[in-house]
This record gives structure tokens, C-alpha cells and sequence, in this order.
């Protein structure tokens, strides 16, 4: 019997979150169907994958460093994999941006734009050619529900998941001519101690160049709603790596996949009407009008969701 031979897949963000996860669920695959290359920008943050993937390392996974923002850095990184040969590149590497835009300035803006946009499209540029001669590969993409539908104080977050969402829906058509899958992830938020952690940072920093009436309900009403909906519809990691990996194994992966069915009825609103009024209107109240009603009901769906959790209730799968 003739041994399948191992895919190889490149993880970009792998020091933590989704990234970590993933990388060492996939080299834990009880098939051993993978070598998995976990990127990150600084060697240094390794440890936490390393526990991780404990007896995996060095087996099933490798490290290397890799900073998506720089030319040299991707070209290097795919220039030392044998024959530069990437069966799966999954597009992890990203940053987060909220609050009152007034207070975002240009360059903090381009700083997103520069990993989750440009950072995605330096990777796909220089491992698709060889993809194109093989005829053969799949790029993933995680991109975010903001990337669909969006809210209040994302704007500069949501406007680069819809760029790179753009890029890749007409990028998609042209790959098919190659047999070359491209699957967007579209998660919505994530429950981990650092996207909390960055929640209350900001609710305690200033928002220089923006009114009082905006800071307040972005600190007042926006912000305590946000730390609610996190542990209450967030996902964790772990089920986001679960997700992505059932794309990449089916033989005819969706372009775009939501992780949570939570979201669905929130992007149908913007398909139901093709004005965009009913969505605007409708994140308008409920931010605007019903920012206090939103906060205490969002509380209660936490508990009642740890409480569902906790009996058995509801399956976290």
C-alpha cells in the first residue's frame, strides 16, 4: 500500500489564538495527513505553541519566522520550504481596530490595512504561481462576520475585511481555471483572554478628536455590550480550528463559511434589502435606542448560555 504522502500547510499567526490552535490541531491529526509550518513574527512568543503541540514538534509541526508586512520576510520564509511546495496557505495573521474613527489616526489605520489586507495579498502572490503549475491547492482566508455585515465602531476594521473579502470573491474566479480552492472564514468574536483584555484598554483610553455625545455611547453603551457578547456568543478558538479544518478536508469547500449560524440571520438582513436601509436602520436602534436594553439582555444570554453549557444542554460543538 503506497503511503499518502503529507499536505503541507502554512499558518500565518501562530504565536496565539486561532492560529496556535489550529497549528497543533492539525499536527495532532490522528492520520498524521500533515506537516504543518507555524509562522510568527518573533521566535520568541513560541512557548505557549510548543506546550501545546508538545510531542508534535519537530514530528508534524516546524516554526519559522515570518512577518506578513514585509517583502523580503514572505519571500524568505517560502523560499526555504522544499521546492517551495505549500499545499494549504491559511491566511491567519491580522489586527483589530475599534472605536470612534475620529480618534484613528491615518497611520494606525494603514497599519491595519498593511496585515490584514496587503499582508494577506503578499502571501497568495508567492505561493500562487507554483500553485498554478501544479494545478493544485487550497488558500484559506480568515477573514471576520465584519467582513459581511459590519457595526458601529468597526469601521476601520470591517473596511479591511471587506477589501481583502473583494480581492479574494474576484481572485476566486480566476483560481478555478487552476483547481485551486479559496475559502474565506468568517468568524465573529472570539473568546480569549486577550480580545477582552484589548476591550478594556480601550474603554479606558482616550478618544482624542471625537465628541463627547460619541464617546459616551461608545463607552457606555457599545463597549459593556461588547464584553458581554463575547463570553456569551463568542466562539472559542478551538471551535474556530475545528471549522477551518473540516474546510480543508471536503472535497468542495463553500467560498465563504460562517463559523457561527448565530450571525446568519445578521448578514440575511443585508441581502433582504437591496438599498441597505434595513440593515442600517436596524444597527442604528439598537446601538442608538436600545443600548441599554441590548446590554442587559446580552447579559442575560451569557448566563443562560454558561448555565446551557454547564447542564449539557447545548453542546459547545
Amino acid at each position: 500500500m503506497v503511503k499518502q504522502k503529507r499536505k503541507v500547510v502554512l499558518i500565518t499567526g501562530c504565536s496565539s489564538g486561532i492560529g496556535l490552535s489550529l497549528a497543533v490541531m492539525l499536527a495532532k491529526d490522528e492520520r498524521k495527513r500533515y506537516r504543518v509550518i507555524a509562522t510568527m513574527r518573533d521566535l520568541q512568543r513560541k512557548d505557549k505553541l510548543l506546550e501545546a503541540a508538545g510531542d508534535a514538534y519537530g514530528k508534524t509541526l516546524s516554526l519559522a519566522v515570518l512577518d506578513v508586512c514585509s517583502d523580503e520576510s514572505v519571500k524568505q520564509c517560502i523560499s526555504g520550504i522544499k521546492d517551495r511546495h505549500v499545499d494549504i496557505l491559511i491566511n491567519n495573521a491580522g489586527i483589530g481596530i475599534v472605536g470612534p474613527v475620529e480618534s484613528i489616526t491615518l497611520e494606525e489605520m494603514k497599519t491595519v490595512f498593511e496585515t490584514n489586507v496587503f499582508g494577506v495579498i503578499r502571501m497568495i502572490k508567492e505561493v500562487m504561481p507554483d500553485m498554478k503549475q501544479r494545478r493544485a491547492g487550497h488558500i484559506i482566508v480568515i477573514s471576520s462576520v465584519l467582513g459581511v455585515q459590519s457595526v458601529g465602531f468597526h469601521d476601520v476594521y470591517a473596511a479591511s475585511k471587506f477589501a481583502i473579502e473583494g480581492f479574494c470573491e474576484s481572485l476566486a474566479v480566476q483560481l478555478k481555471m487552476f483547481n485551486i480552492k479559496l475559502s474565506l472564514i468568517e468568524p465573529g468574536p472570539v473568546r480569549t483572554d486577550f480580545e477582552l483584555k484589548m476591550i478594556q484598554e480601550v474603554k479606558e483610553r482616550e478618544c482624542p478628536g471625537a465628541d463627547a455625545e460619541t464617546v459616551y455611547y461608545f463607552k457606555e453603551l457599545y463597549l459593556p455590550s461588547a464584553i458581554n457578547i463575547f463570553p456569551a456568543v463568542g466562539q472559542t478558538p478551538e471551535e474556530i480550528s475545528r471549522r477551518i479544518k473540516k474546510v480543508m478536508e471536503t472535497s468542495r469547500p463553500s467560498f465563504r463559511n460562517l463559523t457561527n449560524s448565530l450571525y446568519a440571520p445578521i448578514v440575511a438582513l443585508k441581502y433582504a434589502d437591496e438599498t441597505g436601509g434595513l440593515s442600517v436602520n436596524f444597527f442604528y436602534h439598537m446601538l442608538f435606542n436600545l443600548g441599554p436594553v441590548l446590554h442587559y439582555t446580552v447579559t442575560a444570554m451569557k448566563f443562560l448560555s454558561f448555565g446551557f453549557l454547564k447542564s449539557g444542554t447545548v453542546s459547545p460543538h
